[in-house]
């Protein structure tokens, strides 16, 4: 049974569906003062006239006139453990759907860090750093969650097999297990969820989050980047802070 168990240290974000583009940002904002406006007309602007586009977006970030960054969309296939999902869902300006393990049969993959993730918390909460372990502590939380995850799993396979609901036999299931969601947000919610679950020394308002959920922020602002990099841009320059 444990043969088939699977450990992982990457998470994995993808794009799957966005309408996304700086221009949905530059329609938005001149409708105050141009009334009607179609965002074929925004597209031709952005061709035409960059610089004032940037100035623009750069504009609105910096005055924080947030509304213009709503009005288009992400949605991103993730896969990471229960322990980032919880965290994930603490920020209610997405929408989310994930896995049930009360409908499906839940896959033994288990999340294991990797020999980089730093292990040694200084300090204390709120003013704290952490610190490489020693490889003798990388191969006690790798022996010790591989030992726990296997043991579990086959707990829970004991109970499918004696025809226990599903809903039931997950309980014993630790929050190393991966699952999986589709998460949707528009490019404001994206940049406070950035603001706060990376850790950047230029952040106005620096943050400090685990490790793991900021390695699933940094895949999605890799995607922000490429879709709408006058809005990234004018994030960078005015501190990271979302407007």
């Amino acid at each position: 049974m444990s043969e088939d168990i699977e450990f992982r240290s990457e998470m994995t974000v993808e794009l799957v569906r966005s309408s996304a583009h700086d221009s949905d940002v530059l329609f938005a904002a001149r409708v105050s003062t141009q009334g009607e406006k179609t965002l074929g007309d925004a597209q031709d602007g952005v061709e035409a006239d960059e610089k004032r586009d940037r100035g623009l977006i750069n504009y609105l970030m910096r005055d924080r006139h947030g509304s213009p960054f709503e009005h288009n969309s992400m949605t991103f296939y993730v896969q990471a453990p229960i322990f980032v999902f919880r965290e994930f869902m603490r920020h209610r300006v997405a929408s989310y759907n994930e896995e049930s393990g009360r409908y499906r049969e839940l896959r033994p993959t288990f999340y294991v860090p990797g020999p980089e993730r730093k292990l040694v918390q200084v300090g204390k909460p709120g003013a704290y750093s952490f610190e490489d372990g020693t490889p003798e502590m990388t191969e006690l939380v790798g022996q010790q969650t591989r030992a726990v995850s296997t043991q579990a799993y086959e707990s829970y396979q004991r109970m499918l097999d004696a025809g226990i609901a599903r809903e039931v036999a997950r309980i014993v299931l630790p929050l190393n297990l991966f699952s999986s969601m589709y998460v949707t947000m528009n490019a404001r919610a994206l940049m406070n969820f950035l603001s706060l679950r990376t850790k950047r020394e230029d952040s106005h308002f620096p943050s400090f989050p685990q490790r793991e959920i900021e390695m699933v922020a940094e895949k999605m602002e890799t995607s922000f980047q490429e879709l709408m990099p006058l809005t990234h841009a004018a994030f960078e320059k005015n501190g990271r802070v979302a407007p």
